[in-house]
């Protein structure tokens, strides 16, 4: 498990210090074949963010805008994608909390991520046995079912699990917080993780049945999770991840190149240039997302817009992710593609997690707001 010590540094203050941030993420860059692995979760690199003060980065008196919280993201992913996948669950399930928590509730989770480093996650995805939240009485509910692709596993502190709530006064979709070290231990089915990339993320197949919490453990009410924008709009932080990646795969085709004498080559150049031109279109998207979703969430009647510019940047970046790929093949050829170079893991983690659910629902959203949004096109996302 990771270390529960008292975190050392303020995250906000790494974020400052350019240096600091590029030495973090190459030391993370540089551990990331070690842990390519189905059952090697890469521990000394969330020590490492917990000592930074990262861990609790977005929590009130840090004052960080969704930008610079993008921005982050997609550092973090550039070092390691899998990597970037956990730590973008655990700032997911800080956000619900402070959304739908009580005053008691934040503070003990807060301190829960600030002062013990404990690592949260956010496990929704199941299959058809999946979680029901049964109300047991007196202020107890037993849980019954499998949640899959639980990233982090057994390594996750303060897991956010969604099931069914039944056999209380109020039904639906309800999250709960569960406090790991004081339930029965979760069962894991590891032979249901055996992907092509994102190996590090260790999301296996955990059964709940029998495990038990309170009440206090129970966030938001049922359905609070499927609210919007903040569902959908949470997009771009994936996506932020994802242009880590494809950031990445820009270095490391430098690199490469660089070492072969390749630089004076024009068609290299062509490509080089085609992929910078990518990702930088990648960074405007992230930031212009960041500042709209900050500005459109203080007014009302925003909620379509910002969950369809949310769906834009998602597909945008996808596509940015994909084109960057393929010019990186092709600038470093099969060679290239060979271990012990990064390139091959790079595009195995980029390609899974590139599969994100309902990507034709996504892009026929955006159509429906665009079609049914009575504004001409230049006010659309104004």
């Amino acid at each position: 498990m990771i270390k529960t010590a008292t975190t050392t540094s303020s995250g906000t203050s790494w974020l400052a210090d350019a240096d600091k941030m590029n030495e973090l993420i190459n030391r993370i860059a540089g551990t990331a074949a070690q842990t390519d692995d189905d059952e090697i979760f890469p521990e000394a690199v969330f020590d490492w963010l917990a000592e930074a003060g990262l861990l609790a980065v977005t929590l009130p008196d840090r004052e960080l805008d969704t930008g610079q919280l993008l921005h982050l993201l997609k550092r973090i992913g550039t070092g390691n994608l899998a990597v970037g996948r956990i730590y973008e669950g655990h700032i997911n399930a800080l956000n619900l909390i402070a959304l739908y928590a009580s005053p008691n509730q934040k503070r003990v989770w807060n301190d829960d991520a600030q002062e013990y480093n404990r690592l949260f996650s956010v496990w929704n995805t199941q299959a058809d046995d999946g979680i029901r939240i049964h109300a047991i009485g007196e202020g107890r509910y037993r849980l019954e079912g499998a949640k899959t692709f639980c990233s982090g596993a057994g390594w996750i502190h303060r897991p956010l699990v969604t099931g069914e709530l039944v056999g209380a006064d109020a039904h639906g979709w309800q999250m709960c917080v569960i406090p790991t070290e004081r339930v029965k231990p979760i069962m894991q089915d590891k032979t249901f993780w055996q992907p092509l990339g994102m190996r590090a993320s260790v999301s296996y197949k955990l059964d709940f049945t029998g495990v038990e919490i309170d009440e206090a453990d129970l966030l938001g009410q049922p359905g609070d999770y499927f609210r919007q924008p903040h569902f959908s709009g949470g997009a771009i932080r994936f996506a932020a991840v994802q242009l880590g990646g494809a950031e990445a795969l820009l270095n490391e085709t430098r690199a490469l190149l660089a070492s072969m004498n390749r630089t004076d080559d024009v068609f290299q150049k062509t490509r080089l240039a085609e992929m910078a031109c990518l990702v930088e279109s990648g960074n405007q998207w992230i930031t212009v997302a960041g500042a709209k979703t900050d500005e459109w969430l203080g007014r009302e009647k925003e909620t379509d817009r910002i969950v369809a510019y949310a769906n834009m940047t998602r597909t945008a970046i996808e596509e940015i992710c994909l084109r960057v790929m393929q010019l990186a093949e092709r600038s470093v050829g099969a060679r290239g593609l060979m271990r012990p170079l990064p390139f091959e893991r790079l595009h195995r983690d980029l390609t899974f997690y590139l599969r994100q659910p309902a990507p034709d629902a996504t892009i026929a959203a955006i159509g429906h707001y665009v079609l049914n949004n009575h504004a001409n096109a230049h006010d659309l996302w104004r």
